[in-house]
């Protein structure tokens, strides 16, 4: 059993076939990761739709990929901007618990050398905190955890104010916070590709790899987050592997790949050309696994 996101093509517009050729291919489960950056609404109509796509494609929602948002950001200096995000955020909780996933990633940045949104580092903290306060109690109503994910300083390299090999990360700030909530509400998404931006940073979070609660598996060149197959970039799978096996993670390993930054302009062949990258890293799961049942 293997995920893969929904948005490998496109993050907007109809999934549907996107749903069906990823099915085709021969994945069994879903990232949902479409409108994973605006300030969209699944209304119930549409989460309904969605349902009724993965039956008929026989497939399984994984998990979630929560937006941010952009002006509903949610954990925005302004209130009226951070509570709006939190509605957003709830409404992707809504689609994982209607669909039957069981957590929504969520991104907190580093704080960044970036002089414009600098002034921010000095409650970022507490901001997040709020929003987490505010979002416990419904996401445990629904049985949805909320996982954060690894992330570099993107603000900044952005901006040109640094480079990779130099931006921050958000590991600590991810500590502290997985400290202060319990497993069973907050838990860690591990980002392969970010893990590798700059240098590689995987050891960075290994000592989160104990609240595993999603993947997000791709390669890359070390230097632009390309979403590549496994196998096409710097990423050190055998150390992956290891962390992944270590950790309490039963879920399928999901994959969130792109056609983008590939050789292919069609989906089907960039599928069956994933596919054998995605099923050689579960197969070195698999012997690692079974090493450690011995």
């Amino acid at each position: 059993m293997l995920a893969l996101t929904s948005d490998y093509i496109t993050d907007h517009s109809d999934p549907e076939p996107y749903l069906r050729a990823l099915a085709k291919a021969g994945f069994t489960h879903v990232h949902w990761c479409h409108q994973w950056r605006s300030d969209f609404l699944y209304a119930d109509s549409e989460i309904a739709q969605i349902g009724r796509w993965l039956r008929d494609y026989g497939l399984k929602l994984n998990d979630v990929h929560g937006s941010e948002g952009i002006e509903k950001f949610w954990y925005a200096p302004q209130e009226y901007a951070r509570l709006a995000g939190i509605e957003l955020v709830k409404n992707r909780i809504h689609l994982a618990e209607q669909l039957g996933g069981d957590a929504v990633v969520m991104h907190v940045y580093p704080p960044t050398v970036q002089p414009k949104l600098s002034g921010f580092n000095d409650f970022l903290f507490d901001q997040i905190r709020r929003s987490l306060d505010d979002l416990e109690v419904y996401a445990r109503e629904c049985g949805v955890r909320i996982a954060l994910e690894n992330l570099i300083d993107f603000a900044a390299v952005e901006a040109g104010v640094t480079d990779m090999a130099h931006a921050g990360d958000n590991a600590d700030l991810l500590a502290r916070l997985l400290a202060a909530y319990a497993p069973e509400f907050l838990g860690f998404c591990f980002d392969s590709g970010h893990a590798v931006l700059g240098f590689d940073r995987t050891a960075r979070y290994a000592p989160l790899f104990d609240r595993l609660a999603v993947l997000h598996l791709h390669d890359n060149d070390g230097v632009n987050d390309l979403h590549l197959p496994v196998g096409d970039g710097v990423v050190n799978w055998a150390d992956v592997a290891a962390l992944v096996v270590a950790s309490p993670y039963t879920k399928p390993l999901s994959f969130e790949l792109s056609i983008r930054h590939t050789r292919f302009t069609e989906a089907a062949p960039f599928l069956a050309y994933s596919m054998a990258g995605c099923r050689r890293f579960a197969e070195q799961v698999a012997r690692l696994r079974t090493q450690a049942q011995t």
